[in-house]
C-alpha cells in the first residue's frame, strides 16, 4: 500500500509541473484569418516586384534600342563628314609642316651666310678639307702659351661641338664616318694642346713653389676647363694628399708616391668627348657599313667627290698629303703617350685608303686616342674581356654621363728649368711629358714577390651646373674598350650637405659621374595649358622633380624650383632643341626615345594614335588646356584618355572646368564620367556626338572665339609644341 501510494504522489506532482501540449494544426478561426491574410499581401507583393522588374526590364530593354538606335545615327553621322574632317586637319598639318620646312631651309641658308660673314677662323664643319687643314695648321703652331692654347682651344672645342651635331643628324653612312674622322682628331689635338701646357708649367714648377709645403701647386680655370696641378719637389714621406680648395678637387696618394719624383694632374673638362668615343665605337660593332668603307675591298669606281678630283687633276697629291697629316698626328700622339705600336702605324700606312670615309683609319684613330694614364697599365691594347668584366660596363642608354670629364693623371716630373746669369737653360726631351706607371709592372725576377700597390683616392665636388637627383655613381675609362666601367672603385662615399664624393681606385684613370638616364620617368602628372596667343605653359610632375617650361613662339624657357645646377638655363630663352640638349647635359631628363620603354614601364599605348594627338593639341593649344587623366591607364592599349577644357588666359585653369576625352584611331568622344568616378566607362556623354577628329570633337564644346583662336596661331608656335610632346610623350609615361 505504501508503494501505490508514492507513485500517486509522484504522478500528481508530474501533472501540476508539465503544461498540457497544444494540439496538432488545430488552429483558431483568427488565426487562419490572419495567416490567409499575410499570404495573399506577400504574393501581391511579389506580382508587384515581378511586374516592376519586367516594366524595369522592357524600359533598359526599349533605352537599350534607343540608344543603339541613337549611337547608330550617331556613328553614321560621323561616317557622312568624316572625309571632310580628315580633309580639313590634313590640310592644317601640310600647311604648318610646308611653312616650318620653308622657315628652317631660310634659318640654315641664313647661318651658312652669317657663318661666312664673320670670318672668324673656324672652318666649315661640313667640308672635310677644310677641317683638315684647320687641324694641321694648329697642330703646326709651336705655342704653349696657356691663355693663348685656352683661346684656341675655345674655338676648336666650338668646332667639335658643330661635328657632334653632323654625327648626330647624319644619315649617310659615308659622310658620318668623315665627320667621326674629323671629330676625333680635333679631340686628339685638343688633348694634346693639354699635354703640351701641362708640360710648360711643370718644367718650371721650381720657380713656383708653395713656402708652406715646399712643392708646387697651381690652379689654371677658364669657361671650359679646371686644371689642378701638383708638383713633388719636397717627396716628404708623410705627405697624404692636398684638396684644391677653388677647384672643390683632391687626391690622395700612398707612400711609395709621396717620395717619388712625380706630378699630378686633375684636368677637369665641362665637355665629354670620351662618351661620344664610346657611343661611336659601339655604333661601329653594331653597325654593318659597307665594306669599301671599311678598307676590306676595293673602293667603286664612281664616287662624284673622287672623279671631280681627278678631272682637276689633283687626286693622287691630295689624298698623299692628307693622309701624311693623319700619319704625323698618330706619331704626334705617339710621341707623348706611347700607346701606339709602330708596326699598327706601318700597317695603316701601306693598307689602302679611299679618300672619303676611311673606316679602317677611324678605327686606327680611336686606337691612338688613348689619353695618359687613362689605362691600368702603360700598354693601351685592346683585350678580349670574360663575361664578368663585361657586365661592368657602362650601359651609356641607362646611364648619363654629366659634369665632364675628370682626367687624373701621374706623370714623371720633367727636368727643372735654371737660371743662370739671366738666361733660362732647360733640358727637353724628345719624348715631352711621360706617364708615371702606377702600379708598377712586374719584372721576370718579381714574378713570385709580392708588390704592393695601394689604391689611390680622389674626391670630387659636384659640378655647380648639374643636377644630380639621386646619388652619382662612378666610373672609369677603358680606353682599350673605349667604354665607361663602374669596376675597379672603391670606398666610394657621398656627402650629400657638402655636394662631395670621394672614392678611391687602382691606378689613375680618366673618371665621370653619372646618374640613371629616366630617373625622373614614368610622370605623375603633367598639364598644357595657354599663357595668351602663341604662348603656352607645359608642366610636368616627375618621378623626382617637377619643373615646367614656357613657350612663346618657336621659344622655350626652363622654370623650376631646383634651387643649384640650374641657374645657367632658368629664365633663359632658347630654341626647343637646344633647350632639350642644355636640359640632358644638366641632368634633368622629361624626353624619350625609341630605347626608353626598355628601362620605364609605359602604358602601351598605339604610337600612331598617340602622335596624331599630339599634331592635334599642338594646334588648339591657343585655345585649350589639356592634363593627365588616371583613366589613360585603364581604357585599352588603343585608345587614350585625357582631359580637356577651353581655356585662354594665363591663369590657372578653375576646378571643376574639366572634361574627359577618349581618343581612338578612328574617332574621337566626350566620356560621360569624370576624374572622380569610381570605375571606367566608355559610354558618351549625354548630347555628345562622334567625331573621325580630336578637333572636330573639342569645337563641338567650345565658344566662337575659342574655335577661331587656334586659326591665328604661328606655324612655329604649332611645331614647337608638337615637338615637345613627341620628345616628351605624356600620354605614354604618365
Amino acid at each position: 500500500m505504501f508503494k501505490s501510494f508514492y507513485q500517486h504522489e509522484l504522478l500528481f506532482c508530474y501533472n501540476i509541473l508539465t503544461p498540457p501540449k497544444k494540439g496538432k494544426g488545430k488552429l483558431t478561426k483568427a488565426q487562419k484569418a490572419t495567416q490567409h491574410q499575410e499570404d495573399e499581401e506577400r504574393r501581391l507583393q511579389e506580382e508587384g516586384e515581378a511586374k516592376l522588374q519586367a516594366e524595369k526590364e522592357d524600359q533598359e530593354r526599349l533605352e537599350g534600342e534607343r540608344k543603339k538606335k541613337e549611337l547608330e545615327k550617331l556613328e553614321l553621322k560621323d561616317q557622312e563628314r568624316r572625309e571632310g574632317e580628315l580633309n580639313e586637319l590634313r590640310h592644317l598639318l601640310e600647311e604648318n609642316h610646308t611653312a616650318v620646312t620653308t622657315w628652317k631651309t631660310d634659318a640654315e641658308e641664313k647661318a651658312k651666310w652669317d657663318r661666312y660673314l664673320h670670318c672668324d677662323g673656324s672652318p666649315d664643319p661640313a667640308v672635310q678639307k677644310d677641317v683638315n687643314t684647320y687641324i694641321s695648321l694648329w697642330r703646326e703652331d709651336p705655342g704653349v702659351n696657356m691663355t693663348l692654347v685656352l683661346k684656341q682651344c675655345t674655338l676648336a672645342l666650338k668646332l667639335a661641338e658643330e661635328l657632334e651635331g653632323l654625327i648626330r643628324g647624319n644619315t649617310d653612312p659615308k659622310e658620318g664616318l668623315k665627320y667621326q674622322e674629323g671629330f676625333i682628331l680635333l679631340q686628339e689635338l685638343i688633348h694634346h694642346k693639354h699635354l703640351l701646357t701641362t708640360d710648360e708649367i711643370l718644367q718650371t714648377a721650381g720657380a713656383n713653389i708653395d713656402t708652406e709645403t715646399g712643392n708646387m701647386q697651381t690652379v689654371v680655370k677658364d669657361d671650359n676647363i679646371t686644371l689642378c696641378l701638383w708638383a713633388n719637389l719636397k717627396k716628404n714621406s708623410r705627405f697624404k694628399g692636398l684638396h684644391f680648395e677653388e677647384a672643390g678637387l683632391g687626391f690622395e696618394l700612398p707612400k711609395q708616391l709621396a717620395v717619388s719624383n712625380i706630378a699630378v694632374r686633375i684636368l677637369h673638362t665641362r665637355y665629354d668627348h670620351l662618351s661620344t668615343l664610346a657611343r661611336m665605337a659601339d655604333l661601329r660593332i653594331n653597325t654593318p657599313l659597307p665594306r669599301s668603307l671599311a678598307g676590306g675591298e676595293e673602293v667603286p669606281a664612281e664616287i662624284p667627290e673622287q672623279g671631280e678630283t681627278k678631272r682637276e687633276g689633283g687626286a693622287v697629291e691630295d689624298i698623299e698629303a692628307q693622309q701624311q697629316t693623319v700619319d704625323e698626328e698618330v706619331q704626334s700622339i705617339q710621341g707623348h703617350e706611347g700607346r701606339k705600336s709602330a708596326a699598327s702605324v706601318q700597317s695603316r700606312k701601306s693598307s689602302p685608303q679611299p679618300p672619303e670615309g676611311r673606316g679602317s683609319r677611324i678605327e686606327t684613330q680611336m686606337e691612338a686616342l688613348g689619353a695618359e694614364g687613362e689605362s691600368t697599365s702603360p700598354l693601351g691594347q685592346r683585350t678580349v674581356m670574360d663575361s664578368s668584366e663585361r657586365v661592368q660596363t657602362v650601359d651609356l642608354l641607362q646611364y648619363t654621363p654629366l659634369g665632364g670629364v675628370f682626367y687624373y693623371n701621374v706623370f714623371h716630373l720633367p727636368p727643372q728649368a735654371h737660371q743662370v746669369n739671366g738666361w733660362e737653360i732647360r733640358q727637353l726631351l724628345d719624348k715631352g711629358l711621360q706617364v708615371f706607371p702606377y702600379p708598377e709592372e712586374k719584372s721576370h725576377s718579381e714574378e713570385t714577390e709580392a708588390v704592393t700597390c695601394p689604391p689611390v683616392g680622389v674626391s670630387v665636388t659636384l659640378p655647380d651646373f648639374v643636377v644630380f637627383l639621386e646619388t652619382p655613381h662612378v666610373a672609369r675609362w677603358d680606353s682599350a674598350g673605349k667604354q665607361w666601367r663602374m669596376d675597379g672603385i672603391t670606398d666610394v662615399s657621398y656627402e650629400e650637405a657638402e655636394a662631395k664624393i670621394s672614392f678611391k681606385m687602382d691606378s689613375f684613370q680618366a673618371l665621370v659621374l653619372m646618374q640613371e638616364t629616366y630617373a625622373n620617368l614614368p610622370f605623375l602628372s603633367w598639364e598644357l595649358r595657354p599663357l595668351g596667343q602663341d604662348s603656352a605653359l607645359f608642366t610636368v610632375n616627375g618621378a623626382l622633380i617637377d619643373l615646367s617650361i614656357t613657350i612663346q613662339g618657336d621659344q622655350c624657357m626652363l622654370q623650376s624650383d631646383q634651387e643649384s645646377g640650374l641657374s645657367h638655363l632658368k629664365e633663359k630663352w632658347m630654341s626647343g632643341p637646344a633647350l632639350q640638349r642644355a636640359m640632358l647635359n644638366a641632368g634633368i631628363n622629361i624626353f624619350v626615345n625609341e630605347y626608353t620603354e626598355k628601362y620605364v614601364g609605359t602604358c602601351g599605348k598605339d604610337p600612331l594614335t598617340e602622335h596624331a594627338a599630339y599634331e592635334q593639341m599642338a594646334l588648339f593649344t591657343s585655345a585649350c588646356a589639356f592634363s593627365w587623366s588616371k583613366w589613360n591607364a585603364k581604357c585599352g592599349a588603343e585608345h587614350l584618355v585625357m582631359q580637356v577644357c577651353e581655356h585662354w588666359g594665363p591663369d590657372s585653369v578653375p576646378k571643376g572646368s574639366w572634361s574627359l576625352y577618349l581618343l581612338g584611331a578612328q574617332r574621337s568622344q566626350k566620356l560621360e564620367i569624370t576624374e572622380q568616378s569610381e570605375a571606367f566607362s566608355p559610354d558618351l556623354y549625354p548630347g555628345g556626338e562622334f567625331h573621325s577628329t580630336f578637333i572636330h570633337m573639342l569645337q563641338d564644346d567650345m565658344s566662337p572665339e575659342g574655335v577661331a583662336r587656334p586659326r591665328g596661331s604661328s606655324c612655329l608656335f604649332v611645331d614647337t609644341v608638337q615637338s615637345l610632346l613627341c620628345a616628351t610623350r605624356p600620354l605614354m609615361y604618365s
